[in-house]
């Protein structure tokens, strides 16, 4: 996965619940100095209880805002949503070059 392009993950998710399982496998995903280099990673951690839908939100450089419904998507999708814009990004990138 492309993270390059990427400045701000935001997630909210209980996770206890299976339907949250794709907003955790996309931070694990993220590599470990991302934080370093400049990424901001926020994450809400919902009670057991909630019923609430877990949501994963992330920001690119160009200032496009993808709001990604973890409950309808699984993993693959997810990141296949991401690369594909961080890809266009990274085109853009060595176009300017």
């Amino acid at each position: 996965m492309l993270t390059r392009f990427i400045t701000e993950v935001t997630t909210r998710f209980n996770p206890f619940s299976a339907q949250s399982k794709a907003a955790r496998l996309f931070l694990t995903q993220l590599p470990p100095s991302a934080r370093q280099n400049g990424m901001v990673v926020t994450t809400q951690l919902l009670p057991r209880t909630s019923t609430e839908p877990s949501t994963l939100t992330v920001k690119f450089k160009d200032g496009k805002e993808m709001k990604l419904d973890c409950e309808e998507m699984g993993i693959k999708r997810v990141v296949e949503e991401v690369d594909r814009h961080s890809r266009a990004l990274q085109k853009a990138a060595d176009l300017a070059e």
